[in-house]
């Protein structure tokens, strides 16, 4: 795989090596895998349809990893299996649409987590009555309702957030 700074041949190159860089950063920041982002960048900057051993040329990717970051980003919604050609080949486009990004993050990233960031503060809440020391049990109570608010806020964001983006 070409890095964003080599010197790639053809302006297009590197055009998608900018666009591919790019998607690299943005999964990094959410804490996705790499293979995500890479493989959803090049399909972004490509015109055309790519079956999957397109996208194992281009990125130097093993069968498993395009197989398992197509999946997943399927199921975000951010790659879509297109017809293209008259063969039997699967082809996959990347759904350029943001509210469908972002909704499908939310849907299968963040509301899990966040459910799951529930059951464990009620857990904590229960292992409260455990904690003897006084002065370390109304720390400890601070800090799970603070965790609670937070938690929320963000279940109060979320579904503004989907509205505003259409979803």
């Amino acid at each position: 795989m070409m890095n964003a700074d080599d010197n790639p041949s053809t302006e297009a190159e590197m055009i998608d090596d900018r666009i591919l860089s790019f998607f690299q950063d943005g999964v990094r920041m959410i804490g996705l895998p790499k293979s995500l982002g890479e493989i959803y960048g090049v399909l972004y900057a490509s015109p055309k349809p790519m079956t999957m051993q397109d996208l194992i040329n281009r990125l130097g990717i093993s069968k498993g990893s395009a197989s398992q970051g197509l999946k997943m980003l399927r199921t975000l919604g951010a790659v879509r299996q297109v017809d293209y050609r008259d063969d039997r080949k699967t082809y996959f486009e990347a759904d350029v649409e943001l509210k469908k990004l972002v909704g499908g993050f939310i849907r299968e990233e963040i509301r899990p987590h966040l459910k799951s960031g529930q059951d464990k503060l009620a857990r904590l809440e229960r292992e409260l009555d455990k904690v003897d020391d006084p002065e370390l049990k109304a720390f400890y109570e601070e800090r799970i309702q603070r965790l609670g608010r937070w938690s929320g806020k963000a279940n109060l964001v979320l579904p503004l957030l989907q509205k505003f983006l259409g979803e």
